[in-house]
């Protein structure tokens, strides 16, 4: 099947990517090769790969330190039937975190989920990130599709300081900003009001949450660095203040 008219399959997948905190995640047992499946907190690195906060003492961990060959499902949890929600079933290798890259890994893990702080010291947690090899994406009738990683991940070749700036980018935005944020998340993107908050910022957008609430702001047009990224923000709060 092929995607229908009028339907951009990347961009949906990219959504989902970046929407959701929560998956089911695949891994393989030991030995017998039995598939097993867990329920897992899912963040995102600023190029879209999945991270992942697991304990060594848990089975899905343990199968992932064996055979690092994972599959995690993220579905859009639509009212209704579930089945008719959108969902991406991504495929690759986990694998665990470390040297300069663990600081952002945990930064960003915690920003989607800070409630995690409270285990995220303890030995027997580690931070993983999956590299994605291809994506499946189901969202309807005539809209499933196979991605390649690259189709879904965003490009950060040439945004490195804009990528090394985030998090003053985050603390500038949640704390000098946040009648803007408001006004993205509501006039935007059409949200409840609420606390928005920034909680990733990326080429292609910036990543909203209140509560359990979450939004994905995509930009016009890429930015690479932090002086496009205050102009493409100016210019979204002119657009929200007029509508």
């Amino acid at each position: 099947m092929q995607p229908s008219e009028n339907f951009d399959p990347i961009k949906a997948a990219r959504s989902l990517l970046r929407r959701r905190r929560t998956g089911a995640l695949a891994t393989l047992m030991p030995g017998s090769g039995d598939p097993y499946c867990s329920l897992i907190n899912v963040a995102t690195q600023p190029d879209g790969s999945p991270i992942l906060l697991i304990s060594r003492l848990a089975v899905h961990t343990q199968n992932i330190l064996a055979d690092p060959r994972v599959s995690l499902m993220l579905d859009e949890r639509a009212p209704g039937d579930p089945l008719e929600g959108a969902r991406i079933m991504i495929s690759g290798r986990a694998e665990e975190a470390g040297g300069d890259v663990v600081d952002q890994v945990a930064r960003r893990y915690l920003r989607a989920h800070p409630t995690a702080e409270v285990f995220a010291g303890f030995a027997d947690f580690h931070f993983f990130i999956v590299r994605m090899s291809r994506v499946h994406l189901v969202a309807g009738f005539g809209r499933i599709i196979n991605l390649a990683a690259g189709d879904v991940l965003t490009d950060l070749a040439d945004a490195g300081t804009l990528v090394a700036a985030e998090p003053d980018i985050l603390d500038h935005l949640n704390s000098d900003h946040g009648d803007a944020l408001s006004l993205y998340a509501t006039r935007l993107l059409g949200a409840a009001a609420g606390e928005w908050r920034c909680t990733g910022c990326d080429p292609d957008g910036l990543d909203l949450q209140a509560g359990a609430d979450i939004l994905r702001l995509d930009f016009p047009r890429r930015v690479k660095n932090p002086a496009a990224l205050r102009h493409i923000l100016r210019l979204l709060a002119e657009e929200a203040r007029g509508r």
